[in-house]
């Protein structure tokens, strides 16, 4: 049995101050620890179970991530409200996935963009199995 575990996600960006500021909003976590040299910062939940790492690059962000974040909103009728929070702290809509009638009534899935533009998704309900 492996005792390997996620400690850390790694974000690259460029200014990782700004950004990890975003995501502890956001979350609503500890509060962000920022380099000397401001090339990079962290957010972590007060439990301390893992953080977010965010890295400066100096290449801009091109595609869609082949990673991203799964977030929820818990309730269904909380997703509207939690996406409209977001954009109040820079997050952007990208798009909503579609699902068939009977699961789009219990379950929706809006994929994000934080101030840099890396995806992220934010459901809400139950997925029916």
């Amino acid at each position: 049995m492996s005792t390997m575990q996620i400690v850390c996600i790694t974000i690259d960006c460029a200014a990782p101050a700004a950004v990890a500021s975003f995501w502890n909003a956001a979350l609503d976590w500890g509060g962000v620890t920022t380099a000397e040299d401001g090339g990079g910062a962290i957010c972590c939940p007060p439990s301390g179970d893992c953080y977010l790492e965010f890295i400066r690059v100096p290449e801009a962000k091109i595609t869609k991530n082949r990673v991203h974040l799964g977030c929820s909103a818990g309730r269904l009728e909380a997703l509207d409200a939690e996406i409209e929070r977001l954009r109040q702290l820079g997050a952007t809509v990208a798009w909503e996935e579609t699902f068939a009638p009977a699961m789009a009534a219990a379950y929706r899935n809006v994929f994000l963009r934080d101030p840099e533009g890396n995806e992220f998704c934010l459901g809400a309900g139950e997925p029916l199995a």
